[in-house]
């Protein structure tokens, strides 16, 4: 059986040859590369679930409570989206711009503190495992969004060969696919807001206080708001709502990063980074 430690470096050397597979197949169209980099994800994400699984067992509860713990549940997200997209619509070339988002997610994990401690008060509650389960699932769409609206984006740089027609999905199918995933995301990023505001009035008597996180989680939920909005109503479609996702994914990554590394509020607990070490 492989410890928590273990399976996670396993994973994490897993997604990156996964991501390098992906680029070499993209650029030297190299097409077994391809089947190669969706075999190391896949296995990635079995050890990535063994390394959370193994977390859960050694700390008696969901590891949602910390940086490191929900960076980590984070990547995961974004890989079980990864790998649902890629078997229903059959494009692995999607791999190459999603292996990246895995990536930046995992290693922040691995900067991360691994030590395992009391839940403060404030933690203790069932709302605040639904809040931060629905919130994986959330971002982890919110980034396959993204990373089908990057190709959206410079599809036209894309040479129309052979090569393009079979691995790229037509425009029409990158902002259908994007807006799928941002539907999915955008339902669970609401679940999060409310499963949070009930969570926040358990814990400090108030469903909203406006704490650096709430708000930007509010300007990200705007944001996206506005996505489907203009969307539904207008018919917006192209390389500007594509533009939108990619902003909005952006904004997740400051709420969760960002606001934990530069601003202080009510969800600043359990940060600790550690600079120029992965183990």
């Amino acid at each position: 059986m492989f410890e928590e430690n273990q399976s996670f470096m396993i994973a994490l050397s897993l997604y990156t040859l996964a991501t390098i597979s992906y680029f070499i197949f993209f650029v030297l169209r190299k097409e077994k590369l391809s089947n190669y980099g969706s075999i190391l994800v896949k296995l990635g994400f079995v050890f990535h679930t063994i390394s959370i699984a193994n977390r859960t067992i050694t700390a008696a509860r969901l590891p949602l409570s910390n940086q490191y713990e929900f960076a980590t549940s984070f990547a995961w997200g974004i890989s079980l989206f990864y790998l649902f997209f890629e078997r229903k619509y059959k494009y692995k070339l999607i791999g190459t711009f999603a292996t990246p988002l895995i990536l930046i997610l995992i290693y922040y994990a691995a900067v991360q503190t691994k030590s395992i401690n009391p839940l403060m008060p404030a933690l203790q509650s069932n709302w605040l495992v639904v809040h931060v389960i629905t919130a994986i699932f959330g971002y982890g769409a919110f980034a396959i969004a993204c990373a089908i609206s990057i190709m959206y984006i410079f599809k036209d740089n894309f040479k129309n060969d052979s090569f393009t027609k079979k691995h790229m999905p037509t425009i029409e199918l990158l902002d259908t696919m994007s807006y799928r995933a941002i539907a999915i995301g955008f339902i669970t990023l609401t679940l999060v807001i409310v499963t949070g505001a009930i969570w926040a009035e358990k814990a400090w008597g108030r469903y909203w206080q406006w704490d650096p996180k709430e708000t930007w989680s509010f300007i990200t939920w705007v944001i996206y708001s506005i996505y489907l909005h203009v969307r539904l109503n207008k018919g917006w479609k192209g390389k500007k709502a594509a533009w939108f996702s990619v902003i909005g994914f952006a904004s997740i990554l400051f709420t969760y990063i960002g606001v934990n590394t530069l601003l202080v509020g009510l969800h600043s607990y359990g940060i600790v980074f550690l600079p120029f070490s992965i183990f």
